[in-house]
Parts: C-alpha cells; sequence; structure tokens
C-alpha cells in the first residue's frame, strides 16, 4: 500500500491488521455500518481464502487477525475488503437517515480530492498496520486479547464478551457474527 511502511512478505501468513478511517472519523456508530464490516468479513471468508482468528470493530477502526489461503493473497484480499466496504458504507450514509450524512460525505470527499487516487469518497486511510504473527504463540495471544479488550479500554463495555461487534464471544464459547477460528 503507498505510504505504508507496513508490508506483507508472506501473503499466507498470519497478521494482526487495523484499518483506520480517515482523520479518525466515528463512522461505526450505528450497527447498519458495522453490519457492513461483518458481512463483508465473512464473504472474503467464503469466496476469498480469509482465515479470521480475531477482529473487533471500534467506532473509527478496525482490528482483524487474519491469514489468506493459497491460492489468494493477503494484500489482494484486504485491497478488496477496502474497496468494496468503502462503496458500501458511502452508500449506508447516503441511504438510511443519517444526522451526519452531509458532514460525513464531506470528510470522504474531501479525503478524496486531497489524493487524487479516489474517485469520489475516500473513507479508509491509506495502508494497514500489519504485523506478522506467524510462529510466534504468545505475541498471537497478547494480539488477541488486545483485540477483543478495545471495547473494555474504551469504556463502551466492562466485558468483552458482551460486546456483539467482536470476536471476543467466539472465544467464550458463544457464536458471533463472524466465522472465526479459534486459536488455542
Amino acid at each position: 500500500m503507498s505510504g505504508d511502511r507496513y508490508t506483507i512478505i508472506d501473503q499466507h501468513h498470519i497478521h494482526f491488521l487495523t484499518f483506520t478511517i480517515v482523520e479518525w472519523v466515528d463512522v461505526f456508530t450505528r450497527p447498519e455500518y458495522k453490519t457492513i464490516i461483518t458481512d463483508s468479513l465473512n464473504y472474503c471468508i467464503k469466496a476469498k481464502g480469509l482465515q479470521c482468528y480475531a477482529w473487533v470493530v471500534m467506532s473509527n477502526h478496525i482490528h482483524i487477525i487474519v491469514n489468506a489461503n493459497p491460492p489468494f493473497k493477503l494484500s489482494d484480499v484486504i485491497r478488496d475488503f477496502k474497496k468494496h466496504t468503502s462503496k458500501k458504507i458511502v452508500a449506508a450514509i447516503q441511504e438510511l437517515p443519517e444526522s451526519r450524512r452531509e458532514w460525513l460525505l464531506h470528510k470522504f470527499q474531501f479525503a478524496a480530492d486531497s489524493t487524487q487516487r479516489a474517485e469520489q469518497y475516500k473513507v479508509w486511510q491509506d495502508g494497514y498496520h500489519g504485523i506478522c504473527l506467524e510462529g510466534d504463540a504468545t505475541r498471537m495471544k497478547q494480539r488477541i486479547d488486545y483485540v477483543h479488550n478495545n471495547p473494555v479500554r474504551q469504556m463502551v463495555v466492562a466485558d468483552p464478551a458482551h460486546y456483539l461487534f467482536s470476536s471476543a464471544g467466539d472465544y467464550c464459547g458463544q457464536k458471533g457474527l463472524v466465522e472465526v477460528i479459534v486459536a488455542a
């Protein structure tokens, strides 16, 4: 990704990734917008070889721990995911009763104009913070805990398993919104 100092060297290793909304705008305040993320993750799992070990949707960013099965490449899945979710989020903002519609669209249009690469709206910041976790069980567990405790640190919930837009429940024996592989 342009300008990103983090790159995915091995396209099939497990990575911790963070995707952030431009200017850290709080987009994911409505369930409909968060559902775009969960639906898109599930699509990538079913159709694009993505394997997901942990995820969380916060107000202005998401964290995921994933890898891609061959012949799929993780960087291609990420590119397609971000492009698809950008379009879906903008469409939802335009269609749903959204009190911040003009403001949000202006922010995304300004970001697109600034880069001169995005067509009309730019939702996600360029790049992603990618950290390879392959073969490091301790680091993997630390990152899973970090992902699941994000809503607790932000005082959204007191218990990670109570946050619906996360895989924390899967790690407590519940069925979550995204098909995850619970890491041992």
